[in-house]
């Protein structure tokens, strides 16, 4: 085995498992592949359906599929974890690497800590705490994070984060890789609003993934009015994703200010292959989060060259160049939505944005995700920005 090829345990979500962690980790392990003998640990149950009451699989598209992935986990079941544990001890790994971003799997990885031995341990810390903080839940994050020998994080405040959770911990703040591996069938723009039945001339805003409070999207509908009225009427906002039980409070919003016949509802969880169609028929993907560590809805939209909105929270920042790949505004401020849309529109500023969201495409690669893995393994320090 040469000096960079080094023997890798990941455990984390893959294919069939649904949801962006889950895109993540195929896409993390397919690039450690390439320079490593890396070995897939995921899930035998993932969360109980008392805890998780929608369905957690998607067998409708196997292109992030893993062959060789071994769904060994019970993440409730110690004798299991136990078992998963002394498993990896035996394989002696260069390195165990495993995605984080729920206190959930606090018991299920302190276990494992405790039984699997010492080894160069390394968490990818999707969010350290979870964005609905609940009774114990810093308790929980210390009790695994804390035996972490280095860490990954997408936001300069989960660095911070960290630092409530061990002294001086070892991290790499890096951008959020970009998802471009949902364009399966690389349609153009009018090809994918044929799709959808947008009429021509439309300026279409997308807003995409599970709809919660915390990713602000009563404020976006409540910028659409001045959006309208300054762009002639001419404008689509969709809105694709899972509502939880608030789906009438929005309808409600929506009626009560007027903008029924702008707004597209696809009240649903979205397959990976048509993922493509919804982010090509956008002219700008707007993210009006009031609170965020990261997103990897801003990386799926940068996969199809997509300019973005985001708020100043978290690490949202940290991706968008202000004025060049997208607009930063405040949080839970309509006119500043609205003023941001209305001047990407008047200023016809799409082509400009789409060639430097390009330019930037080595910063959010998954190359640059290998090299940071790599140096943890040649035991370089962390706490920079890729």
């Amino acid at each position: 085995m040469n000096k960079q090829h080094k023997r890798i345990i990941m455990i984390g979500p893959v294919y069939p498992y649904k949801g962006g962690i889950s895109h993540y980790t195929g896409l993390m392990y397919r690039e450690l592949m390439k320079h490593n003998d890396v070995e897939m640990l995921s899930y035998k149950m993932q969360y109980p359906k008392f805890l998780f009451h929608k369905e957690q699989k998607d067998y409708s598209n196997d292109s992030f599929k893993i062959d060789a992935a071994k769904y060994m986990l019970h993440t409730a079941n110690p004798f299991n974890i136990i078992r998963t544990a002394y498993y990896i001890r035996c394989q002696r790994p260069d390195m165990v690497l495993i995605q984080w971003w729920h206190p959930y799997f606090a018991p299920c990885y302190f276990l494992l800590e405790r039984f699997m031995g010492k080894q160069n341990l390394v968490f990818v810390c999707h969010n350290v705490f979870p964005h609905e903080r609940f009774p114990m839940d810093k308790l929980l994050t210390r009790l695994v994070l804390k035996h972490g020998k280095h860490y990954i994080v997408h936001a300069r405040e989960e660095g911070k984060e960290l630092t409530q959770i061990k002294e001086n911990p070892d991290y790499v703040v890096t951008p959020h890789p970009t998802y471009n591996a949902f364009c399966f069938e690389g349609i153009s723009k009018e090809q994918a609003r044929d799709r959808l039945e947008i009429e021509k001339g439309k300026r279409v805003l997308l807003f995409f993934g599970y709809v919660r409070a915390y990713k602000g999207l009563k404020y976006l509908l409540q910028a659409l009015p001045e959006i309208v009225s300054r762009l002639g009427g001419q404008v689509q906002l969709w809105v694709v994703g899972e509502f939880g039980a608030d789906r009438e409070e929005y309808r409600e919003l929506i009626s009560r200010l007027g903008i029924a016949e702008y707004v597209n509802i696809v009240d649903t969880y979205t397959p990976d292959r048509d993922v493509e169609q919804y982010f090509t028929a956008a002219d700008l993907v707007v993210l009006p989060y009031v609170s965020a560590t990261q997103s990897g809805i801003v990386q799926i939209a940068y996969g199809f060259a997509k300019p973005v909105i985001v708020t100043s929270v978290g690490g949202l920042p940290d991706v968008v160049d202000d004025g060049r790949t997208g607009y930063v505004v405040e949080p839970e401020n309509p006119p500043e939505i609205a003023r941001a849309v209305c001047r990407f529109y008047e200023s016809d500023m799409e082509q400009c944005m789409v060639e430097n969201i390009r330019k930037e495409s080595k910063r959010f690669s998954w190359e640059r995700m290998g090299e940071v893995v790599a140096g943890f393994m040649d035991h370089k320090s962390g706490k920079s920005i890729e």
